[in-house]
């Protein structure tokens, strides 16, 4: 296929060959600007509340350079001759200098831009944009970038590029380039797209199956990066439990056990309208009244064990087998703390539990 330098009209090819050529004498002095700016990014992003998975960055070559400003737009009148759209790339072009900030989740692409945009003694942001092909307005599926444009401040390597660039010039230090932020399925999902996509060689060879199967790759890895961004809040939620400074310390009202249980065991529940009173009334028995003691108590391998050794014919729901672990913790006091007297008539509670009790040491005794 055709280029643009190719496709470029003979009264417009001096103009653009002069800023190749120009383009390629300052290229070394941009590329050590690329280098500055980010080797600055990885530092200030190291040991941050979001550690980005990678943070890269390129300089434009030389033939990009020449293909992106061979393009041209349609005519200021109708029959006049072609104009190109950067007539003066200088100036106007943002991306020959381009970092990519790639990150796992994305909650975490607000939080990168803002640690950059906080950063004004290095950088000053003068452009930032949501790039979305696929918009939540047109109903369509695309890849979502943050697209920053900054300029950089008093720097050093930007002034070496400026005195390359004009050695009369007053070099300042001020040099804009692009950062784009997106997570890695956005960027391998872009990768691909603009290789079959943009750099296809023969556009005969596209078919409209092609964006079928794109929006399809789409729609399912922005249904991947919800599944992980949930499991990444759940996550966070479950370890918030064992922190004895916060959420672990809070103490077991009915309804914190409902919540806390609901989290770590969804699979085993209650009606939403059922009262919990009667867990907190299982856990103070024994004197547990925080978090943290839920959460330890309600041990996955424990868990097993128990429904292991009592071989339960259906599925407990939550009171069984909040019960069963408690009496697999502490035998025959959960019985004293929480059943009938041994004189009582009747005494159901009590047989079942001692029953209970029976099987687990039974079982016990075949581990050992």
């Amino acid at each position: 296929m055709a280029s643009n330098w190719d496709r470029l009209d003979i009264s417009l090819r001096a103009s653009v060959q002069e800023n190749v050529e120009l383009y390629e004498r300052v290229r070394p002095a941009l590329k050590l600007v690329t280098r500055d700016v980010l080797l600055t990014l990885r530092g200030m992003l190291k040991d941050t509340e979001v550690t980005p998975l990678f943070v890269t960055g390129r300089t434009k070559t030389v033939e990009s350079f020449r293909e992106k400003i061979s393009r041209t737009e349609e005519p200021l009148e109708p029959g006049g001759p072609p104009v190109l759209k950067f007539p003066d790339p200088f100036r106007t072009l943002n991306d020959m200098v381009g970092i990519r900030v790639i990150t796992k989740l994305p909650a975490e692409n607000a939080l990168v831009a803002n640690l950059i945009k906080r950063q004004r003694q290095l950088f000053d942001c003068r452009g930032d944009r949501e790039k979305d092909i696929g918009s939540i307005e047109s109903g369509t599926y695309g890849y979502s970038s943050r697209h920053l444009i900054l300029r950089t401040i008093q720097n050093e390597a930007v002034k070496e590029y400026q005195l390359a660039f004009n050695p009369d010039s007053q070099p300042n230090g001020s040099y804009f380039f692009e950062c784009q932020i997106r997570t890695v399925f956005a960027h391998a999902w872009s990768e691909i797209e603009h290789d079959i996509r943009f750099k296809a060689e023969d556009p005969r060879a596209w078919t409209p199956h092609f964006d079928r199967q794109f929006t399809a790759t789409a729609a399912m890895l922005e249904t991947v990066e919800s599944a992980f961004a949930d499991l990444h809040e759940r996550y966070e939620e479950v370890r918030s439990y064992w922190d004895t400074d916060g959420e672990g310390a809070l103490q077991l009202t009915p309804n914190r056990i409902r919540d806390v249980w609901r989290t770590l065991l969804p699979h085993v529940d209650r009606k939403v309208d059922d009262d919990w009173g009667w867990a907190a009334e299982l856990m103070a028995a024994h004197g547990l009244n925080q978090t943290v003691q839920l959460a330890g108590l309600l041990s996955a391998n424990r868990i097993t064990e128990v429904r292991k050794a009592l071989d339960h014919r259906y599925s407990p729901g939550p009171d069984r087998l909040l019960d069963d672990l408690l009496l697999w913790q502490y035998g025959t006091q959960h019985i004293d703390l929480t059943a009938e007297e041994p004189d009582a008539v009747p005494h159901p509670r009590r047989d079942s539990l001692q029953r209970r009790l029976k099987q687990i040491e039974r079982y016990r005794q075949t581990k050992n």
